[in-house]
Formats: structure tokens, C-alpha cells, sequence
């Protein structure tokens, strides 16, 4: 049983068939066993993106709509979410200034180092960051992140 944290770019492949879309689907599914590790921004970008494709018509309404549905479902059944606390910000901080990431991939990289620590001190299996996002890649990978992109499995 692996361990991954998966950013909006990763999550939104489960609810719209983008390139990586089936291997993600893979890793998420029930039988697989894995721990789905997600920010909880996570359901506002995701959300945000599902409404933005079907308002410019690269998703079609009713699809969008069941998408939509599908995902609050899973926020709050399916997946461990991690809390955005102020220690959390302080080092997404520290990450933007480091490696110039963008607001929100900086809170990402930083939940999933927390998580990820947290599982070292348990002495569990590492956590993979799942992210088609290259910038938060490669700082993530710097930071000693296991990464993987779902654009990586078409």
C-alpha cells in the first residue's frame, strides 16, 4: 500500500479525461489500497477548474455538473485531507521564496512535505507528490519528494 498526495492538477484528471487520465484512475481506485493524500484548497481549484472548462465549453454542462457531484462525494469520503494551518503556511511561505512557485503550489508543496514527514516519523513508506505542474516538480524533487506526473502515463 503506497502513499500519495495528489495537487488540483492531478485530482481533476479523476473527473475530466485529460492525458494521464487512466493511471491516476489506477492509483485512486478502491481495490488499489493506496492512501489519497490531498490539500484541503484542493476542492477549490478543482472545483474552479471543472466551472471554468464547462463555462468555456470545453466540458459540456451536464458533464461538469455530474463531475462536480462526483467530486464533493469524494472530498468527503475518499480522500486524506490536510489542513492548511499557520505552520503549514509559514513554510509554503519559505517555498515561494525559494523556488518561486506560485501561491497555491507553494501550499501544496508544503502539505505534502508535512504529510510526508509525518509519515517518516511513523516510519512509513515515503509519500509520492502526483502533479502534472512542472515548477512544483521540480521544487518538490528538490525538497527529496518522490514525484510523478500523470502526463507521464498516457
Amino acid at each position: 500500500m503506497a502513499a500519495y498526495f495528489f495537487d488540483s492538477s492531478a485530482v481533476v484528471k479523476l473527473y475530466v479525461s485529460e492525458i494521464g487520465t487512466a493511471w491516476v484512475l489506477s492509483l485512486t481506485a478502491p481495490t488499489a489500497g493506496h492512501f489519497i493524500y490531498v490539500a484541503h484548497i484542493t476542492g477549490v481549484e478543482v472545483v474552479s477548474a471543472i466551472s471554468r472548462q464547462a463555462r468555456h465549453g470545453a466540458l459540456a454542462p451536464t458533464d461538469a455538473a455530474t463531475a462536480l457531484m462526483q467530486f464533493h462525494h469524494d472530498f468527503t469520503h475518499q480522500y486524506h485531507t490536510v489542513d492548511i494551518t499557520f505552520v503549514l503556511i509559514a513554510r509554503a511561505m519559505a517555498l515561494a521564496e525559494t523556488h518561486a512557485l506560485r501561491g497555491y503550489d507553494a501550499v501544496q508543496c508544503a502539505a505534502a512535505l508535512v504529510i510526508h514527514s509525518y509519515r517518516q516519523t511513523l516510519g512509513m513508506p515515503p509519500l509520492t507528490l502526483v502533479s502534472a505542474d512542472a515548477a512544483l516538480n521540480a521544487a518538490a524533487a528538490v525538497e527529496r519528494l518522490q514525484v510523478d506526473n500523470p502526463n507521464a502515463h498516457p
